[in-house]
């Protein structure tokens, strides 16, 4: 049984979504920001200036009790709150020359105190001191500030790391019972944008962006609200080994693993645990090692980074050094294949029991993700029929469906296949929790990838190292741009 559409459903669903993109892009060039006022635009979202002001002063001194309410003056008018304030985080180092342009119009359309560069301030410290500072005016009484905070929406302009910097800062705002929690848009300015091509903000920064950010900020205040599902990542290794912690994992204090599932031998007696959130995906093996040899080249030689285009080829030529299309032939094939090195636990849809997933021999990287968007805009997944779905015992992926997709990728042929939609990866599971534990064999280290952060994790061959996947009990806010 074919497990996706046929060949000649696929040749036309992809036709047809070059099609949709080619007309959309036509559209977006000739009609973007026509008939929305820029005058009107920015009265909608832009807030008070004594709010604006205070909010910065706020986050300057990293204090909100050092900000005096004044309110608006006395005998003034209290003013109307704005019917959608927006607030945005720019990664300006992102998207070519394009970055400080677009900081340049976004200043332009909704003034300079809303428009943060991620170089100064960072999303913890509006969430701890800019909203907390409209929280603060709001309990004073101020029904001005009360409905700007109640009203907010934030938009993250860069690549798919920043979007998910941003959302799991906002994240905080759930777990210290601080809501509403403000929904998110996004201007992709990074190299795949999956993030932002999953909810209809596009694959790339628009040609004609003068126009398109008048009508981005519009469709931000107007769009509807979407669910998006995030995944804590608990890394678990011995002690001792040096690790470079990429910029989503942070080191924290003991943990444990979860008890349903017996671990098989001892643990050393001392661990060093390390926890993060991703939005997008997880994955082990040669896809990681070639982003990992990526981006420290790209940091070596950064005139060689100009944009997304340049960045891809750069990324499809270093994948060809890396061994995953020609295995050396002084080393054995199957010493790369990861069931060498590694067991995979699943709790499976609708049950609460862990239960073993065989990783077949061929497989070099195991890729956990969480949309439908994967490698700049690719569906590896595959578009399942509702047979296929039944016989796995799988249901229709959604990025707020509390499960996660599970597959493999053999060597750089079968990936390129993938890639191209020619076909669907190796479907290994779908699960609700995930744990992988690692032992040393002939290799003494794996690489690992989150959300694009890449990392070279040290593996021990007298005790396993955990990796421990489950979903974040609240779930993110994501405005559609469709």
């Amino acid at each position: 049984m074919d497990t996706t559409e046929t060949t000649t459903e696929t040749a036309s669903r992809r036709t047809a979504s070059a099609r949709s993109s080619v007309v959309e892009s036509i559209k977006g060039f000739t009609l973007a920001g026509v008939r929305i006022s820029k005058e009107d635009l920015r009265k909608r979202i832009t807030m008070p200036e004594y709010l604006r002001l205070a909010m910065i002063e706020a986050m300057q001194s990293k204090d909100v009790d050092t900000v005096n309410y004044a309110g608006v003056g006395a005998g003034a008018e209290i003013p109307q709150p704005p019917e959608a304030p927006i607030v945005v985080f720019i990664n300006s180092k992102s998207g070519g020359r394009h970055g400080p342009q677009l900081k340049a119009r976004l200043q332009e359309l909704m003034g300079e105190q809303q428009v943060f560069d991620l170089s100064v301030v960072k999303p913890h410290e509006f969430v701890q001191y800019g909203l907390s500072c409209l929280e603060k005016f709001a309990a004073l009484g101020d029904s001005c500030a009360k409905v700007t905070r109640e009203r907010i929406r934030v938009v993250a302009a860069g690549g798919d790391g920043t979007v998910g910097w941003v959302l799991g800062c906002l994240g905080e705002l759930k777990k210290q019972g601080r809501e509403p929690v403000p929904p998110t848009g996004v201007i992709p300015l990074g190299t795949g944008n999956d993030l932002s091509r999953s909810f209809g903000w596009g694959g790339s920064f628009p040609f004609n962006w003068k126009s398109a950010t008048k009508s981005i900020l519009d469709r931000v205040a107007t769009g509807s609200i979407s669910r998006l599902d995030s995944w804590n990542l608990l890394l678990s290794m011995p002690s001792g080994e040096k690790l470079e912690t990429p910029h989503s994992m942070k080191p924290t204090g003991d943990v444990s693993l979860d008890q349903g599932l017996d671990i098989d031998g001892e643990l050393p007696k001392k661990l060093s645990n390390y926890q993060g959130v991703y939005y997008n995906y997880f994955s082990i093996g040669m896809d990681a090692q070639v982003a990992y040899g990526f981006h420290h080249l790209r940091n070596e030689k950064p005139y060689l980074a100009q944009g997304p285009i340049s960045n891809k080829l750069i990324y499809s030529g270093y994948s060809c050094t890396q061994g995953w299309f020609f295995t050396p032939c002084s080393s054995d094939p199957c010493l790369r294949g990861l069931n060498n090195i590694l067991r995979l636990y699943v709790k499976k849809a609708n049950s609460s029991k862990w239960e073993q997933v065989s990783v077949p021999s061929s497989v070099r990287s195991i890729v956990t993700l969480n949309l439908p968007s994967y490698g700049g805009g690719r569906n590896p997944w595959g578009h399942l029929k509702p047979e296929y779905l039944e016989k796995r015992g799988f249901v229709e992926a959604h990025p707020d469906d509390g499960y996660i997709e599970i597959f493999g990728l053999k060597q750089g042929w079968h990936a390129s296949m993938v890639m191209v939609e020619l076909i669907s990866a190796k479907h290994m599971a779908q699960a609700s929790a995930i744990r992988f534990e690692l032992r040393a064999g002939e290799w003494d280290q794996v690489y690992m990838q989150m959300d694009g952060e890449p990392w070279k994790q040290p593996i021990n061959k007298e005790y396993s190292t955990f990796v421990e996947i489950k979903r974040v009990p609240f779930q993110s806010l994501m405005v559609n741009g469709k």
